[in-house]
């Protein structure tokens, strides 16, 4: 089963690791205890939108940049279930693989 927390947490963790950025300039740009942001990166929290929003304002990327990865993340992470199931039971049909867009 996808857990979208882990999912947001690392996809958020790759922008700002990509930035060079640390965890205690990101929560404070965002006015978010270190604590707190820590927990979201590691998918230990569910983030409401209001903290997302101020988390990629403080990445400076759109919240529906950040949604779109973690859907993408979430295609991929189905797509290997969905093989390493059929591997077992039956042959994937081209209409038994849905995409999310």
């Amino acid at each position: 089963m996808v857990v979208v927390r882990r999912l947001m947490g690392d996809v958020l963790r790759r922008h700002r690791v990509e930035q060079g950025r640390t965890l205690r300039e990101v929560s404070a740009a965002a006015q978010v205890s270190l604590g707190y942001l820590s927990e979201v990166e590691r998918g230990r929290k569910e983030a409401s939108s209001e903290l997302l929003a101020a988390i990629c304002q403080a990445l400076d990327i759109p919240l529906s940049e950040v949604l779109r990865e973690v859907s993408e993340d979430m295609v991929r992470v189905e797509a290997a279930a969905v093989g390493a199931l059929t591997e077992v039971s039956r042959p994937v049909r081209p209409r038994d693989v849905v995409a999310v867009v």
